[in-house]
């Protein structure tokens, strides 16, 4: 897990690595997309909480974007399982300019980060 993060944090765009502030935002706008029907749906999230996102239900631990640019590169914890199970499918840090870097594997359902909300 520490490599993963490692490898994410090395492959931010050089600003956001080169020290600007980032603050966390109070939840996080979500898609989400169901592969067999080809319906998308966006969800907000509230940073804490929980939302049913077709047959996934996605947990916000924190979401995160630049100061100077609230509408860009926002990255979000996110613990995503099959409603039901009780194994997560996906635990870590899901970057909205990059969805492909850390996302999620699962055969018909996608999720993936749009930005973060602010207060």
């Amino acid at each position: 897990m520490i490599r993963l993060v490692a490898v994410l944090l090395a492959l931010l765009p050089a600003p956001l690595v080169a020290g600007d502030a980032v603050t966390s935002g109070t939840g996080a706008m979500l898609r989400g997309l169901d592969k067999v029907s080809g319906q998308t749906e966006d969800f907000r999230v509230a940073t804490g909480g929980t939302a049913e996102i077709y047959g996934l239900d996605v947990a916000l631990g924190d979401c995160r974007y630049p100061v100077e640019n609230p509408t860009g590169d926002a990255f979000a914890y996110l613990t995503i399982w099959e409603r039901g199970q009780r194994q997560a499918i996906f635990d870590g840090w899901m970057i909205a300019s990059s969805p492909a870097l850390s996302a999620l594997d699962h055969s018909r359902y996608d999720v993936w980060v749009i930005r973060c909300m602010t207060p």
